[in-house]
């Protein structure tokens, strides 16, 4: 957002048996009426999500993880990249005041180093904050944890059709670095992937079931890769674009998708729950995207809760949940693999 989300599989109305990798939830905290979260993670663990992701690192969201078994993408604020940067020893400290004291207890998967700030004026920070954090990390500890950024995908200058996916100008000279970083290291690089918000800025042009996945056969042909759904021509956009700055083994973790139930004439609870259960199905099913075919796309949904101290309209309904803990639309969270 961007748009904040939560790690997406949350609701079932039975025990709820998660089989395969991939899907997660965004746990935000933009609400004065929230649950604690100690409250927030049993639920996760009643409904058997295994994955979720934070935007900062809350104390009291960390202690109520331990020994929880769920993985943890940890993000960083927005506002502390410039120290990251800048001052190593601010990098230390950040690392034994978050993640050392909690990773023997809790299983941190990535750390996220900015929440969508490519193109921007903290997009300076952002390398700069990855190495240091990456050092400071291997320095203090022997936990492997993967140093990252999540962007938005208005990195893209051009994303239509898939193949001609490419970096703006103003993007790319912070992620051809970044994403050099990240292969060397091997690390993943996070992306928001909404086809809602590209529906929703065009839908004269998009079809709504090519948007909700509801497709069985092919709508846009790019050469040899056909698509039957957005989520794959966006996701696979960005994975033209790595290519094109020479990082074609580059891996994409989604790691906010979703869309909202309420706010606008496309954003209804039907919609929603169509998109998130076609999106699991397909995620789930193992069988990549055209341009990944069979490559597991780890996606995370968003979001756990309505958030009320979004801003008003579809970035406040993005919850599988009310507050209250009650579903807002039914999920299921066991589907068929195809």
């Amino acid at each position: 957002m961007q748009r904040l989300c939560v790690l997406l599989f949350v609701f079932a109305s039975v025990t709820l048996s998660f089989g395969f990798e991939g899907i997660g939830v965004n746990y935000g905290l933009l609400g004065n009426n929230l649950p604690p979260p100690a409250q927030v993670i049993n639920l996760l663990k009643s409904r058997n999500i295994q994955k979720i992701r934070i935007f900062d690192p809350n104390p009291d969201v960390l202690k109520a993880l331990e020994v929880s078994a769920i993985s943890v993408i940890l993000g960083t604020r927005n506002e502390d990249l410039q120290a990251l940067a800048s001052d190593p020893t601010f990098a230390t400290n950040w690392v034994l005041t978050n993640v050392i004291p909690y990773a023997s207890l809790i299983k941190f998967t990535q750390i996220s180093v900015g929440n969508e700030v490519i193109p921007g004026p903290l997009a300076t920070f952002v390398l700069g904050a990855m190495q240091n954090l990456d050092s400071a990390i291997r320095a203090a500890s022997n936990y492997y944890i993967p140093v990252t950024t999540t962007i938005s995908l208005q990195v893209l200058g051009t994303s239509y059709p898939p193949s001609n996916g490419a970096f703006s100008e103003d993007a790319n000279q912070f992620l051809q670095p970044i994403a050099q970083f990240l292969a060397t290291k091997q690390y993943p690089l996070l992306a928001n992937v909404y086809p809602y918000f590209a529906y929703a800025g065009n839908s004269a042009q998009i079809q709504l079931d090519y948007a909700l996945i509801k497709n069985t056969g092919s709508v846009v042909s790019d050469g040899q890769f056909q698509y039957n759904n957005l989520f794959d021509a966006m996701v696979d956009s960005l994975y033209a674009a790595l290519e094109k700055v020479g990082q074609p083994t580059l891996n994409v973790v989604v790691t906010e998708t979703g869309w909202p139930s309420a706010g606008d004439v496309y954003a209804t609870i039907d919609n929603a729950q169509t998109y998130a259960n076609n999106l699991i199905a397909h995620v789930s099913s193992g069988q990549g995207t055209p341009r990944r075919p069979g490559k597991d796309v780890e996606t995370y949904i968003f979001a756990l809760f309505n958030e009320n101290q979004k801003p008003a309209g579809v970035e406040e309904n993005f919850g599988l949940f009310y507050p209250d803990m009650t579903e807002v639309y039914h999920v299921n969270f066991t589907p068929k693999k195809n």
